[in-house]
C-alpha cells in the first residue's frame, strides 16, 4: 500500500481530514493508468504533492475524490511524455448487433451460465489490462469505482459522449475476452458468439 512520503510538507489538518482518506481509492486508480506498482506509486505521490500545493483552490464542500482524480489522471498523462492517441470507434449499430449476437450465442450453447458461475477476478483482471489506456480508464471510474458517466467525462476531461462510447467498447471487449477465457477453460466448446 503506498503511503506519502517521508519529506513532503506537513499537510494542513483540513487536507489531512478531506483529502488523505482517498489514498487508497487514488492509489488504485494510478495502478489502473500504469499497470505498474511503481510508476503508481510515483503518480499518487506526485498527485498528493500537487494537491496539497493546489489545497486553497480547492472548493470545501465539493467532491474531493473527483478533484484527487482529476489530478491524478493529469500526472499520468503527463508523466507518458506522448500525445494522447485518438480512438476510432466502430460504427455504434455494427457494435450493437455484435454484442446482441455474442450474447445469443452464449445463451444457446450455455455459457452465460457458466460464466455466471465461474470465479472471475483474475480473469477480469487480465482482461482489463489488455484494454487500450482510453477504454480502461472509462471502466475503471465507472464499473469500478461508481463514478456516474458526467463524473468520468470530466475527469477524463471528454464528452459525456465519448464515455459512453468508450464504456460500450469496453464492455464488448471484456465481454469477447471473457467468453475466449471460457472456451480455453473448456467450459464451451463453440466460438465465443461469432466474435472476433
Amino acid at each position: 500500500m503506498y503511503s506519502m512520503a517521508e519529506s513532503a510538507p506537513i499537510p494542513a489538518p483540513d487536507f489531512r481530514e478531506t483529502a488523505l482518506p482517498f489514498l487508497p481509492d487514488v492509489y488504485r486508480f494510478a495502478r489502473s493508468l500504469t499497470r505498474d506498482a511503481a510508476d503508481a506509486d510515483d503518480v499518487v505521490q506526485e498527485t498528493f504533492l500537487r494537491a496539497l500545493r493546489s489545497w486553497r483552490t480547492f472548493i470545501p464542500g465539493s467532491d474531493c475524490r473527483r478533484w484527487l482524480f482529476t489530478i491524478c489522471r493529469n500526472v499520468y498523462l503527463r508523466s507518458r511524455e506522448r500525445a494522447e492517441r485518438q480512438v476510432a470507434l466502430d460504427d455504434g449499430d455494427d457494435e450493437a448487433i455484435a454484442a446482441v449476437q455474442a450474447h445469443a450465442g452464449w445463451v444457446r450453447d450455455g455459457t452465460d451460465v457458466l460464466l455466471a458461475r465461474l470465479d472471475l477476478g483474475p480473469a477480469i483482471s487480465a482482461a482489463l489490462d489488455e484494454l487500450s489506456e482510453p477504454f480502461r480508464s472509462a471502466v475503471v471510474l465507472v464499473d469500478l469505482e461508481d463514478h456516474s458517466y458526467e463524473e468520468a467525462a470530466a475527469i477524463l476531461e471528454v464528452p459525456v459522449g465519448t464515455v459512453r462510447s468508450r464504456l460500450f467498447r469496453a464492455r464488448r471487449l471484456l465481454q469477447e475476452r471473457l467468453a475466449r477465457f471460457a472456451q480455453d477453460a473448456g467450459f464451451t466448446t463453440s466460438p465465443a458468439g461469432g466474435m472476433r
